[in-house]
């Protein structure tokens, strides 16, 4: 019998202009307390992300993603947001801000394989 772990995951998403409440799935960030595991996968597709804002930053907006992983990672480069554990770093980016790159609400599964599971995640809200 195969052991499943309980995880959480946000879908991360593109808001270029946040008063018109358009936005495109962009990344998956997946915390799995019992495998000590957290985690980030993206994709920018910048067709699609040029037809919600013709002007959007595209660098910016993977600069941001990228940074998302830094955070997961523990990377000293993402400076307070990247200290503490994985629950924190977690909560840290599961937090709304009023950004061009925003989390969407919580969600939770389970799974044996946490990496198999972001990238299912990835390829299904996303890809």
């Amino acid at each position: 019998m195969t052991n499943l772990l309980a995880y959480q995951y946000v879908v991360l998403r593109c808001v270029p202009r946040v008063e018109r409440e358009e936005f495109l799935n962009v990344g998956v960030v997946l915390h799995c307390q019992a495998a000590d595991y957290l985690d980030a996968a993206w994709h920018c597709d910048a067709d699609r992300l040029r037809a919600l804002d013709p002007g959007l930053d595209l660098a910016q907006v993977c600069d941001g993603l990228a940074f998302v992983e830094q955070v997961c990672a523990g990377d000293v480069r993402a400076g307070a947001a990247a200290r503490g554990d994985l629950g924190t770093r977690f909560g840290f980016l599961k937090a709304p801000r009023s950004t061009v790159l925003q989390p969407g609400p919580v969600h939770g599964g389970l799974t044996a394989d946490p990496a198999r599971q972001l990238e299912h995640l990835l390829q299904q809200f996303v890809a």
